[in-house]
């Protein structure tokens, strides 16, 4: 994962082996918990869904690096640099051992590599298509104005194209209810997703 400051991207992994990574509803919170305490000390999350064996979610990176300071009541006052990508390391690492813990499992919960496809970077990073795992493909004209609404409508209608739901503000584990004012949550950017002109899919 290569990451530039100021530039939007979808980050994604799944289940290894496409297996399950969220069991009830109290993993699906804790792993929103997760991104709070990882993501945003570097990103804006402009939208989020957490599927039954995968995630997306889409961010604008603000920094590449922040220095942490040991709690104020640490005998020995230190500081450490982490990076957004060590960051996001962490945010699963720590995931997979309490949902080991709680399944009495082991090993890996995640595939190998996780994906941060960059959708506004004019060096041509940025693809002109989407392919899902059915093979489709969304062609545009201007992947680096065009690219990051059609990222932003494929994470938020993902449960209705899986079939979980028939309206994407039926999945409860989405930031597609927050973005419509139907929940009031605050893990999303609501300024930044204007900025960018994203509109919710109809």
């Amino acid at each position: 994962m290569n990451f530039e400051k100021g530039h939007l991207y979808h980050i994604y992994n799944q289940g290894n082996n496409r297996q399950d990574i969220f069991f009830k509803s109290e993993n699906y919170l804790y792993f929103l918990q997760k991104i709070r305490t990882h993501l945003l000390p570097y990103c804006d999350v402009l939208a989020w869904c957490l599927m039954p064996n995968h995630f997306h979610l889409m961010v604008r990176v603000n920094c590449l690096e922040v220095e942490f300071t040991a709690s104020p009541g640490a005998t020995l006052s230190r500081t450490r640099t982490d990076s957004l990508q060590k960051s996001i390391g962490i945010l699963l690492a720590s995931y997979t051992r309490a949902i080991n813990k709680q399944e009495k499992r082991s090993g890996s919960l995640w595939r190998k590599e996780t994906k941060a496809v960059c959708l506004t970077c004019p060096n041509g990073i940025a693809p002109s298509f989407y392919n899902t795992n059915a093979g489709a493909l969304i062609n545009i004209e201007q992947p680096e104005e065009q690219y990051p609404q059609q990222c932003y409508s494929y994470i938020l209608n993902n449960p209705v194209k899986a079939g979980l739901v028939s309206r994407a503000i039926d999945w409860e584990y989405s930031s597609a209810r927050d973005v419509t004012g139907w929940r009031k949550g605050s893990l999303i950017n609501q300024d930044v997703i204007e900025e960018y002109g994203l509109v919710f899919p109809i």
